[in-house]
């Protein structure tokens, strides 16, 4: 009978608490809805700049399902820099020579198989004929943790991040800190201000240190500014400080503030650029404009593999700056919940 009436105590608690209960049942399915919609996607198709190749080349690459746009050689260089084509081929004497953008290994690897198919269906006297291949950005020998490397150094910062000031900041409305702070003279956007710096601080050290661990420690490819590494870092940090402060708002426990993460975080894993996005339908792409980390990911791998500078990565840095700003205006106006100033 004392058993049974555990049992009963405990199911009536999953019924009483029904956002519990939902995530059981509603997030995993959410979570497998995403896996399948990102692996039944369909295969990479490299897109190859040709130069002045004999056309049979040209058409022997088409054949094989790649798409060729034909350019110079400059063309070529600007359409790689911004990531338009994936490899340009041109001839050097008799020999086909390849520039592979280098930076995704998914890429290299269409592009690779597209040549060699390409080769073996030409003539049986054209066959010997190999094509030398350099890399713009990257190497031969980039391996997966390289190219995954930015993308696991935002999601870490941000998934951590988001936890901790999430839990922290609903323990300081829990514990009365937050209500005595609300009775006195400070204004609600004071209070915001105040939390967001003091978290900031810490954030950006965290920040420094996973940063420099990864690429001094583990040996990530570094190619660019380890300065602008630690600007997109502690920007990505402030993001998930300010969502996860949010959404503290709208949890009563560290449970519930621990349910927002299939729901909030995970996701973005899947739009950060760790799946390659051009395999996916148009409508899924589509989300990843809403996703923070997409765009701390891309800048990330802007500077980490590609080693480029500023004009590369400012779109993704006034992006994340907006994120922090938005965020902290609805925090503000979540404190109205509390008590009103």
């Amino acid at each position: 009978m004392r058993v049974r009436a555990i049992v009963i105590r405990i199911i009536r608690q999953f019924f009483r608490d029904k956002r519990t209960l939902a995530l059981m049942i509603v997030a995993p399915m959410f979570i497998l809805l995403l896996l399948h919609l990102v692996f039944n996607g369909e295969d990479y198709i490299p897109v190859i700049g040709v130069g002045d190749v004999p056309e049979q080349i040209e058409d022997q690459l088409a054949d094989t399902g790649a798409k060729t746009d034909r350019m110079t050689e400059p063309e070529a260089y600007t359409a790689m820099d911004h990531q338009e084509i994936d490899a340009f081929i041109t001839m050097n004497g008799m020999t086909p020579s390849v520039i592979l953008e280098g930076s995704d290994p998914t890429a290299n690897r269409a592009v690779m198989q597209a040549l060699q198919q390409a080769f073996e269906n030409m003539k049986p006297s054209e066959r010997s004929v190999r094509p030398d291949v350099t890399y713009l950005y990257g190497a031969e020998d980039l391996s997966l943790f390289d190219n995954f490397g930015p993308v696991l150094i935002g999601f870490f910062i941000f998934f951590f991040v988001f936890i901790i000031s999430g839990v922290s900041f609903l323990r300081e409305r829990t514990g009365g800190t937050l209500e005595r702070l609300l009775a006195t003279p400070l204004r609600r956007w004071e209070i915001v201000t105040g939390y967001v710096l003091g978290f900031g601080i810490f954030t950006t050290f965290q920040a420094s240190i996973i940063s420099w661990f990864a690429i001094k420690v583990l040996g990530i490819m570094m190619a660019g500014s380890f300065g602008y590494v630690l600007l997109i870092t502690f920007l990505l940090a402030m993001t998930a400080l300010t969502l996860g402060t949010l959404l503290s708002a709208f949890a009563n426990n560290e449970l519930q503030m621990m349910q927002f993460i299939p729901l909030v975080v995970i996701p973005q894993i899947f739009f950060s650029g760790l799946f390659n996005l051009d395999t996916m339908a148009e409508w899924l792409r589509s989300i990843s404009v809403i996703m923070p980390l997409t765009y701390g990911a891309d800048a990330l791998r802007e500077v980490m593999i590609r080693g480029k500078g500023w004009s590369f990565i400012d779109h993704d840095i006034y992006i994340l700056l907006a994120f922090s700003l938005f965020f902290m205006i609805l925090n503000v106006y979540a404190l109205k919940k509390h008590r009103r100033l």
